[in-house]
């Protein structure tokens, strides 16, 4: 594994445990907020490939994530939580973790340098169209590259996330976004900053993808899936805070949908019913904005 920075020692480090408490806490601390801010020079980079994603959703392939270890964890974060969030389809979202998802109770360090295994997965899962993004704090992490290897090889794009310049993933990347972040305080532990750096660094990417597909709407989740309490009145709050409409009239007309948030708030602004609503969506590419500027006009 490359000796970048992931692998290098912190300096401040020395002495961290003859420490008070309070001290080595600071310092963790002030490490995560670091490493956070390391996110801001790969902005751009994150666009391009939230765009790469956004046009393999809407061209109906797959986000497929993949990773090992801690990067491996971020990525699955992720994936798990766009369908209900955002409401995309679940057959458009594919995890890639090495040893596999079935067992979570230990997480093996062995898995990670099986190259067959990752072409075996890779080759399951992946078809030309899709979107892989793989997540590697060191960027060379063997069962990472294999499968961004098979993804190259299937005509998917790729996006590379790591957290060392020197990533041997970026060469066989689409988009590469670094993630600069300092040595750990403990070193090699990037479940720490690298990780922290690489949770907001997808939230960044799929949130903006979200945006684009139209499935936000002023701050609003309008796509998301109501399948439980909290969510089927958080949908009844978002009818009524984007149209006005009362939070009761509000859930009746999610009701009246079906439960979708965006059919129900063409309801309320004058769509004369559910096909109404849907046609125009489809129409509109299924952005809320432009839906309700067919009913004004």
């Amino acid at each position: 594994m490359s000796a970048g920075g992931t692998e290098g020692l912190q300096d401040r480090a020395r002495g961290l445990d003859t420490m008070v408490s309070g001290d080595v806490l600071a310092l963790l601390s002030g490490g995560q907020q670091e490493a956070a801010r390391a996110v801001d020079a790969a902005r751009d980079d994150i666009a391009a490939a939230s765009a790469l994603a956004t046009h393999a959703v809407s061209s109906g392939h797959k986000l497929v994530y993949a990773g090992a270890g801690s990067s491996g964890l971020m990525a699955m974060a992720d994936a798990l939580e766009l369908p209900g969030t955002f409401g995309i389809e679940r057959r458009q979202i594919a995890i890639l973790f090495a040893g596999g998802t079935a067992n979570m109770t230990e997480m093996p360090g062995g898995p990670e340098d099986d190259v067959q295994q990752g072409r075996v997965d890779a080759e399951a899962v992946i078809t030309a169209g899709d979107c892989v993004v793989i997540i590697s704090a060191s960027g060379s992490t063997p069962y990472a590259l294999a499968v961004a290897e098979v993804a190259r090889e299937k005509g998917a794009r790729v996006v590379g996330i790591a957290n060392n310049a020197s990533a041997k993933l970026f060469a066989i990347s689409d988009v590469a976004v670094l993630l600069n972040t300092p040595p750990e305080f403990v070193s090699g532990s990037t479940r720490m900053g690298a990780g922290t750096a690489q949770k907001i660094a997808l939230n960044m990417f799929s949130t903006l993808m979200a945006i684009r597909l139209g499935h936000v709407h002023d701050g609003y989740m309008v796509n998301l899936r109501a399948d439980n309490k909290k969510l089927v009145a958080r949908a009844a709050r978002i009818v009524a805070g984007i149209t006005g409409v009362e939070t009761e009239e509000a859930g009746r007309l999610v009701e009246r949908a079906s439960g979708s948030v965006k059919v129900a708030i063409l309801l309320a602004k004058g769509a004369g019913d559910k096909k109404s609503a849907e046609d125009m969506l489809a129409q509109s590419g299924q952005n809320v904005r432009r839906a309700l500027a067919l009913i004004g006009g």
